[in-house]
């Protein structure tokens, strides 16, 4: 059994480059995230065609998450329980469209976009970490409820848990960029206290190994990337992978997301 999470950055966009990388990869399970889409406009035709069930959690052209499987697609279930709102000051808060879950061939996936902080001193960078922590309340919770749960994290965390998850860590601290700073890592790794472990890192160690790179300032070419996709497992789901990979060429070509898809491969 192969599943897979990759942000697509714009479903729409990509439909044509989604549907070829389905099929070359043979995936079963697919977690995605930046759809960009509300559920009317969600491309359901191009996962039916191709024997995949889909449920989508979209409600404006930003964020926007989905679970495509062929193996079933139950109890699914938007946005986690307390799962923080968003507000500028002033404002009311929002529930924006970042989590999405549903039981697939007896796992249950999580399709996760994170909040980006944006900046050191954002408003959204304690929206992020509140998010990362009541996620993680509630993956203790569910671990300890049953440890046999078989449950998969995976999405665009929009975090570089080691140095080596970045091209030049002395630029991001110099410029006191997100993604690396002590309270984003430190919401990541709590999950390891919870349970959950990073799968993919042991079959693709770095440093260099990344799963996201910036259009701007050619930044794929010149290999300055980022790891920030990730999927997080359960023990009992840890114990049965037998393989991952980052499929890096799919960042290649006309038209490619500025992600690269993250594949896990479990024994039956």
């Amino acid at each position: 059994m192969k599943i897979a999470t990759w942000n697509v950055n714009s479903l729409r966009a990509r439909a044509d480059r989604v549907e070829a990388w389905l099929e070359r990869s043979d995936c079963d399970v697919l977690a995605i995230q930046e759809t960009k889409c509300k559920d009317e406009n969600f491309p359901w035709e191009l996962f039916e065609r191709m024997g995949y069930e889909v449920a989508h959690f979209g409600v404006n052209q930003w964020n926007g998450v989905a679970i495509a499987s062929r193996v079933g697609l139950d109890d699914v279930e938007r946005t986690f329980v307390d799962q923080p709102a968003f507000g500028k000051a002033g404002k009311d808060p929002a529930q924006e469209a970042r989590a999405i879950a549903a039981t697939c061939g007896g796992i249950r996936v999580w399709s996760l976009y994170v909040p980006n902080g944006r900046s050191l001193d954002d408003e959204h960078m304690p929206y992020k970490i509140k998010w990362l922590e009541v996620l993680r309340g509630q993956a203790s919770e569910w671990v300890q409820a049953d440890p046999n749960a078989q449950i998969a994290l995976m999405g665009d965390w929009n975090i570089a848990p080691f140095d080596d998850d970045v091209w030049d860590i002395q630029l991001f601290r110099d410029n006191n960029y997100t993604h690396v700073s002590e309270p984003e890592r430190a919401a990541f790794h709590a999950f390891e206290t919870a349970g959950f472990t990073d799968v993919v890192r042991p079959y693709t160690p770095g440093p260099g190994v990344y799963t996201y790179w910036d259009y701007t300032q050619l930044r794929f070419p010149k290999k300055e990337g980022m790891r920030i996709d990730f999927c997080l497992a359960s023990p009992a789901l840890a114990s049965r992978v037998t393989g991952a990979s980052i499929d890096r060429e799919e960042r290649k070509g006309k038209g490619a997301s500025d992600h690269a898809p993250v594949i896990v491969e479990l024994a039956d």
